[in-house]
């Protein structure tokens, strides 16, 4: 399982970014795909997660702001990040479970600051 974010950096408060994460070594359509971030000093908190029909989810904070979307032909999860705030700085790690196991992308910072 190979997972490989990008997208992130620097944007002012109020700005947009939009992530990346392309996926290999399983079979991404039938796999929920979640995205997490971990800000300095702090435990790595859930953000949004999508499963292989669609249905998402989002923690409260990120609700109205961010967007979790898929597509199973190019095997990329997506986080459209709108109205960022400098509380949304943080690395953010793309990850699924396969074979009960959890897989973590690498990372990717994202900061909001002016």
């Amino acid at each position: 399982v190979q997972l490989q974010a990008s997208g992130g950096g620097l944007v002012q408060p109020g700005g947009s970014l939009r992530l990346s994460c392309a996926a290999a070594g399983f079979n991404f359509r039938l796999n929920t795909m979640a995205w997490y971030r971990q800000a300095p000093g702090k435990q790595r908190e859930f953000v949004a997660n999508i499963t292989s029909g669609h249905s998402t989810d989002y923690t409260d904070s990120v609700k109205g702001r961010f967007s979790i979307s898929r597509d199973n032909v190019r095997r990329t999860l997506w986080l459209q990040m709108n109205s960022l705030k400098p509380e949304d700085t943080a690395v953010y790690y793309c990850n699924t479970m396969y074979r009960d196991r959890s897989y973590w992308g690498q990372g990717t910072q994202v900061t909001v600051s002016s």
